[in-house]
């Protein structure tokens, strides 16, 4: 069964991109939001195993989004994904208790790793 990932992303193409990457893979994409209200309000219904997240999203941003979905869930698996990669960036996802933080550009092994790592590290 394959792994149900929610990408939370303003960006259509790095959702396409995503969904590509992953296409042959134990990983899909079954929801997209395009800001945190969106991703924050879907969660409950989606129920996704991980859930990848840009920082930089018009709206309340990806790091806030982040915290406010682990209070609401604690459980949820979220991978950072952003061009953002600044030490304290990466800091502050982990201090947040995000899973992992995975900078673009994008590759199919990369994020497969990535994916991985959160799964079951997470």
């Amino acid at each position: 069964m394959k792994r149900r990932i929610m990408v939370v992303d303003d960006s259509r193409i790095t959702e396409l991109q995503i969904q590509g990457l992953l296409a042959d893979t134990d990983f899909e994409v079954v929801a997209h939001c395009e800001n945190g209200e969106e991703a924050i309000a879907r969660y409950s219904e989606v129920r996704p195993d991980i859930v990848t997240m840009d920082i930089i999203m018009p709206g309340i941003d990806g790091l806030e989004t982040a915290q406010v979905l682990l209070n609401e869930h604690p459980d949820a698996k979220i991978l950072m994904i952003s061009s953002l990669a600044y030490d304290d960036t990466i800091e502050e996802a982990s201090i947040i208790g995000t899973k992992g933080f995975l900078c673009k550009p994008l590759s199919q092994d990369g994020l497969v790793e990535a994916l991985e790592q959160v799964l079951h590290n997470g």
